[in-house]
């Protein structure tokens, strides 16, 4: 009877009461306990208001039942298919919602739809890939962002397939803590050719040169990507260089040329169908290269810069040989280009300019390098030099600080000094038991050269006054003698200076 009522009263009112009712009621019908018949009622008219022509009722409905696992189903499905500022707010959070209802409501909405999806709380696979297919820059960027969606390897290299020339999808990409080597190869494959298209839009270089340039920062980001990567991870990597084409005999060469061995047997081993086992042990050995060469199908004319690279590789790791560093690809290019120094002219002339860029390469890393070394070492010194000023500014500071610290103890003790004469003056004034404090504290506060000498001073002072005193007893015993004993005592003193 209340819902009825309820329903009946909302006929009348404004959109705005309407809204607050509609609030009101699906709060109490989620977080009451309302008996069967009553929730029964609820629920009827809770549905019955999604017939209501004023947007802001139902949105007042979605803001109510948004993040409840206790909402009608039929409410928050209708709610999702609603407009789109009132179906994001149930998309973004509702727990009802299942995978295929989120993999439906982005098929069916726009992109606004999509990037609020994509941005929802442990995205599962099927919506992830869902929206990795269909999804605009936008949303993949969103989807990349999102921390807590489960994305596949494949439908990261999807989303950079479709859409990898955007910069925020790149940095998102990137951003995300399990990428894989593969997917961080693709953005970085994608970033130069996106560089490349930009300097030959500008006429700085031809687009053969541009091909060429963005080719080989491609193959150098995927060696420095596998540089420290387990066999797994490279083993995916070259599965996926060789499905997109990118799996040729100058990146076995170059990986090869770096040192990067791991890299070359797993090549080696994805071409050849050997397992990795199988691979290392013919690399090792003088006579297996040239097997390994032809049963992966790399061109012939490569044959004598493979066997001359890991010639110098075999020597290096026997011991009889010293490759490091910088060094260890600019010997094995060196010994490259001797063995390829007697094939045809026609042969050799694409060998050795493919060595020759290597070589350059090389050069060029290995100055990198000196100039970094040598850069370094010019910073420090540089902070070395401050820090010396700094700490030679800091002594002269103290220095002068301790110099006229000293000045106006020299100049206070020269005041005190000068005060001292008239330190008896108001002795009548000072308490008896007082003075000698007082005075004790003066004399503490003295240097010690000036406390010396007026304690001498003090003591001759004594001295004297003992003098004194003893003179004044004299006289006084000399008064009580009568004069006439005086005067014979005199006359008496007068004849034995006179006799002598």
């Amino acid at each position: 009877m209340i819902i009825r009522q309820f329903l009946a009263w909302t006929q009348h009112s404004s959109a705005g009461r309407r809204a607050e009712a509609a609030s009101a009621l699906v709060r109490a019908y989620l977080y009451t306990n309302l008996d069967p018949e009553a929730a029964w009622e609820a629920k009827t008219a809770i549905l019955a208001l999604l017939d209501d022509p004023a947007p802001i009722v139902r949105r007042a409905l979605a803001e109510a039942c948004a993040a409840s696992a206790r909402a009608p189903r039929p409410l928050v499905v209708s709610l999702a298919a609603d407009q789109p500022e009132i179906a994001s707010l149930v998309l973004a959070r509702s727990p009802i919602l299942t995978d295929a209802d989120l993999v439906d409501a982005a098929a069916m909405g726009g992109e606004s739809i999509r990037a609020v999806i994509a941005a929802r709380h442990h995205l599962a696979y099927a919506v992830a890939g869902a929206l990795a297919e269909i999804g605009g820059p936008d949303t993949l960027a969103r989807l990349a962002a999102n921390p807590t969606a489960q994305i596949t390897t494949g439908r990261l290299l999807r989303m950079v397939e479709r859409h990898g020339d955007d910069a925020r999808l790149r940095e998102a990409l990137l951003a995300r803590a399990d990428l894989p080597l593969e997917v961080r190869h693709a953005v970085a494959g994608r970033l130069a050719r996106a560089l490349s298209d930009f300097v030959t839009a500008c006429g700085w270089l031809s687009p053969e040169r541009g091909e060429r340039v963005s080719r080989e920062a491609s193959e150098r980001s995927v060696l420095d990507l596998c540089a420290h990567a387990g066999a797994g991870a490279l083993g995916r990597v070259v599965q996926h260089l060789r499905s997109t084409g990118q799996l040729n005999a100058g990146l076995i060469l170059r990986a090869i040329l770096s040192g990067q061995m791991p890299f070359a047997e797993a090549a080696y081993a994805d071409l050849t169908g050997f397992d990795r086992a199988r691979v290392a042990g013919l690399m090792r050995q003088p006579r297996g290269t040239a097997a390994l060469h032809r049963r992966a199908g790399l061109p012939e004319p490569l044959l004598a810069a493979f066997e001359a690279a890991l010639t110098a590789w075999r020597e290096a790791a026997s011991g009889a040989g010293t490759l490091q560093g910088a060094g260890l690809s600019r010997r094995m290019i060196e010994r490259a280009l001797t063995a390829c120094e007697g094939m045809p002219f026609a042969e050799m002339q694409a060998v050795t300019a493919l060595l020759a860029r290597y070589e350059a390469e090389a050069a060029r890393d290995e100055a990198r390098a000196v100039a970094r070394t040598i850069a370094a070492a010019a910073q420090a010194r540089e902070a070395a030099r401050l820090d010396t000023e700094r700490l030679e500014a800091e002594w002269r500071a103290a220095q002068g600080l301790e110099a006229e610290r000293l000045a106006a103890q020299r100049q206070e003790a020269g005041l005190e000094a000068r005060a001292l004469p008239s330190l008896e003056a108001p002795a009548a004034r000072v308490p008896a038991e007082a003075a000698p404090d007082a005075i004790e504290a003066v004399l503490d506060t003295l240097p010690d050269a000036l406390l010396a000498s007026f304690r001498e001073e003090q003591e001759r002072l004594h001295r004297d006054g003992e003098a004194a005193r003893a003179r004044e007893a004299a006289e006084a015993v000399l008064e009580t003698i009568p004069e006439g004993l005086i005067a014979s005592y005199r006359e008496d003193r007068a004849r034995l200076r006179l006799a002598a």
